[in-house]
């Protein structure tokens, strides 16, 4: 049945795919892709929750194979939950952009792309789609967008994505070839295999995942693209390629080397300390969620981390859950991350702006969009009772079960990425507190959020279907989490319901206090009676001017002044005067990516000097060619001969 469910819902996407071309209406399009996807979808969650598996196994040769296993299925059920809402929201909001008909089949293309990653059994399937998934949104981006600044992004997430992604054909091509994809141990291959498998895998699929260092395509590229791609990619493709790094590390590699768990932590914790501190000082609304995205997906490493050295040390059962927080950020973070972004093309769809100075005042004007998104950054900041706490309070624990169960070294790094976590979750509250207060409340600071209106229905729907899923994966995580401690056959810790309970913890009754709140709240809506007028805000004596508001920058300053050594600022003085007297200053600051021009600015340099350098052999001259064919030829015979020898 799974087989066929799974069958059935690609046929119905792969259709959804083909009937833009077919000059069917866009929005019946969008439908049959979403049912093809919820499909699928459905066929993971029997696979996920059943413990069951479908299709072919996982095999060594170069013969196709798909099939469905519980890990499959975890992930296809995160790609159908985000997929489907997204895909409901494009009825709306894909007529709107350029060359609507070609990216809707672009997009539907890119999500069986995605399916087929997760399903794929064998390494040249897995590798093909694995390419398809990284060059279809590109063209997404490219196609309705052109102009040289979606041209360079696109150039960058590309260029990143395939060297670092390398590592990916690397490691799978590895496997194959020794047996290890078939069913044969990695660990009998010896260390040498082991330690190349684990460090291709890390830099590969991390570069997909958008770990530090090779991060930066992403705030590049989601500010110029469409906004449901933009959920899609943050909310699903980099969690796709951690499935990659989980089916690698805990799949082939299991038991993993305690130095493999504490370089994914250490990259974990890097990744999500640097994600927030450069999404706290970003004023353009998708770059910064771009920026968060780095920020949870490191959050995932740690814990990822934290399990292979729980594991290793012998603590098998806080190993376990460790992986399985590490899965549930993974699904919560999708949910979350789908919902701002969507969020973010309605706001920009209705204001026409971009950056957060800008907005203000929009839960009064787009009530169904602006509830939504502020569910979502509370979400996103980890307040109780919603998705984000409940997996990052599980990744706390576990990370902090890893400083005392494990040796002097993993103690130490553990300590360390400990300390980088608790105060990556207090930046993402200051962070998230910001961009909700001055997108959301106050007065609007531009004409077009003061004549903002909410968007359309399927539009709203998307967003708040979404924002719905975060409250009910934060009330009920339980029914998700004892399903996924069985992937690691550890057995659901007795007294754990579906709310939150840890063993040695408490635990948090969520659907209790859920029940309280919303009684006392309605309650507080009773007694508050009439409204209050509305009275002036108290200026210091000042006219009330719109330049008297609070600014992304008045929020981050005090930590800018603060970590001035990690975080340098340019700041711009500029003062007009006229006959001797002051008529005006201007000041800005501006924080630059230090991995970019630490980084990446010098090795783009070394590679357009060395670029420069090979461009002289290209002489145009046959003589020239010929006697480079004689020399090449010439070291292989001596390289053969002194191997041979």
């Amino acid at each position: 049945m799974i087989g066929l469910l799974a069958v059935l819902g690609v046929i119905v996407l792969a259709g959804g795919v083909l009937l833009p071309v077919a000059r069917v209406p866009l929005a019946v399009a969008m439908w049959v892709q979403g049912v093809g996807v919820g499909i699928v979808g459905i066929a993971g969650a029997i696979a996920f929750f059943g413990d069951r598996v479908a299709g072919s196994g996982f095999r060594a040769g170069v013969h196709p194979g798909f099939g469905i296993d519980p890990t499959s299925g975890f992930f296809l059920i995160v790609i159908a939950v985000t997929a489907v809402p997204v895909l409901v929201y494009s009825v709306g909001y894909i007529p709107g952009v350029g060359s609507a008909r070609i990216v809707a089949s672009l997009g539907g293309a890119f999500l069986l792309a995605l399916i087929g990653v997760v399903c794929a059994r064998d390494a040249l399937s897995f590798l093909a789609c694995w390419e398809l998934m990284t060059i279809l949104p590109a063209a997404c981006i490219l196609i309705p967008r052109p102009e040289l600044e979606v041209r360079r992004a696109i150039v960058e997430y590309l260029a990143i994505t395939h060297l670092g992604g390398t590592g990916v054909w690397i490691a799978v091509l590895v496997l194959a070839e020794r047996g290890v994809w078939g069913g044969a141990s990695l660990g009998a291959q010896g260390s040498g295999v082991v330690a190349l498998v684990g460090i291709a895998a890390l830099v590969g699929f991390g570069s997909k995942a958008g770990l530090v260092p090779l991060h930066m395509w992403l705030p590049r590229t989601h500010p110029v693209a469409p906004s449901p791609l933009s959920a899609l990619m943050s909310g699903v493709m980099v969690k796709v390629a951690l499935y990659g790094l989980i089916r690698i590390v805990f799949t082939w590699m299991d038991p993993a080397p305690t130095w493999l768990g504490i370089a994914v932590m250490v990259v974990g914790a890097v990744s999500a300390f640097g994600g927030i501190l450069g999404a706290l000082v970003q004023r353009e609304l998708k770059r910064l969620l771009a920026y968060s995205t780095i920020e949870n997906v490191g959050i995932v490493a740690m814990a990822l981390g934290a399990s292979i050295v729980l594991g290793a040390a012998g603590a098998h059962t806080w190993a376990a859950i460790a992986f399985a927080a590490a899965l549930l950020h993974v699904l919560n973070h999708a949910v979350i991350k789908a919902v701002l972004f969507l969020s973010a093309g309605s706001i920009e769809r209705a204001t026409g702006e971009h950056r957060v100075d800008r907005l203000g005042g929009l839960l009064g004007r787009m009530p169904w969009t602006g509830a939504a998104f502020g569910v979502g950054i509370l979400a996103i900041a980890g307040i109780p009772l919603l998705n984000g706490f409940a997996s990052e309070w599980l990744i706390l624990e576990s990370v902090i079960h890893a400083v005392g169960s494990s040796g002097h070294a993993a103690a130490a790094v553990s300590a360390l990425a400990l300390a980088l976590l608790a105060a990556t979750i207090g930046l993402a509250l200051l962070c998230f507190v910001k961009l909700g207060g001055l997108a959301l409340l106050g007065r609007p600071r531009s004409d077009g959020a003061r004549n903002a209106a909410d968007v359309g229905r399927t539009m709203r729907a998307g967003v708040v279907t979404l924002a719905g899923g975060c409250l009910v994966l934060g009330t009920f995580p339980g029914l998700v989490l004892a399903p996924l401690l069985r992937l690691r056959s550890a057995p659901m810790p007795s007294g754990m319901g579906v709310g939150l309970w840890l063993p040695g913890t408490g635990g948090l009754p969520t659907l209790g206090l859920l029940i309280v709140i919303g009684l006392a709240t309605t309650l507080l809506l009773r007694l508050r009676g009439r409204r209050s007028e509305p009275a002036p805000v108290w200026n210091c004596g000042q006219a009330d001017e719109p330049s008297l508001a609070w600014t992304s920058a008045g929020f981050s300053s005090s930590l800018l002044l603060s970590a001035r050594g990690v975080l340098p600022t340019e700041r711009v003085l500029t003062r007009d005067a006229g006959g001797g007297v002051l008529t005006e200053a201007r000041y800005a600051q501006h924080v630059p990516n230090h991995f970019e021009v630490q980084l990446y600015q010098p090795l783009q340099r070394v590679a357009l000097r060395l670029a420069r350098l090979a461009r002289r052999l290209q002489s145009g001259s046959l003589q020239a060619y010929v006697a480079y064919f004689v020399a090449v030829l010439i070291v292989l015979l001596i390289f053969a001969r002194l191997v041979g020898s």
